[in-house]
């Protein structure tokens, strides 16, 4: 059985190396393109240091090491919104960047990150925790009891930043 343990800032650059994995593997289904941005990983590093650094804070990552760093991980941030009907507390987890090493795959890794965070958000208060799900991370998901909802997503994306 797989044991993840909560993220520390020292496993930022791992985290960002799994997050690498996870986009990498979604752009293998798109047409190929010219060689991938990796501009963005530095300040991923420093913003995950920062922000794991603060225990009480609103992002963190469970993750299961290997011989050398990190085999598998689950990052996640909770969202404050106004109160609803539906959530009076105007919490919503968020859970993003779920990636394990291609050779450790189908060895629990990702199930256990992924109880690790929810955990998380159980204490934290979150009554509603929301995720993309890639086709081969569906039935992961489902079976913690994640449902499709109807609520479709939209994205403006400013161009000029």
């Amino acid at each position: 059985m797989s044991r993840a343990r909560r993220a520390r800032p020292d496993d930022a650059e791992e985290l960002v190396r799994l997050r690498t994995v996870m986009l990498d593997s979604i752009a293998d289904r798109r047409p190929p393109a010219a060689a991938p941005d990796t501009s963005w990983q530095p300040a991923a590093v420093d913003a995950l240091r920062s922000r794991l650094a603060d225990p009480d804070g609103s992002l963190t990552a469970f993750v299961v090491e290997r011989p050398g760093g990190l085999a598998a991980c689950a990052v996640g941030t909770i969202e404050y919104r106004l109160g609803s009907p539906g959530n009076p507390a105007g919490t919503t987890g968020y859970v993003f960047s779920v990636a394990t090493d291609p050779d450790r795959r189908r060895l629990g890794h990702s199930r256990a990150c992924m109880e690790g965070l929810l955990g998380w958000f159980r204490e934290r208060g979150v009554s509603r925790v929301d995720l993309r799900a890639s086709e081969e991370g569906e039935p992961l998901y489902a079976s913690l009891g994640f449902v499709r909802t109807p609520d479709p997503a939209m994205r403006l994306a400013f161009r000029d930043l």
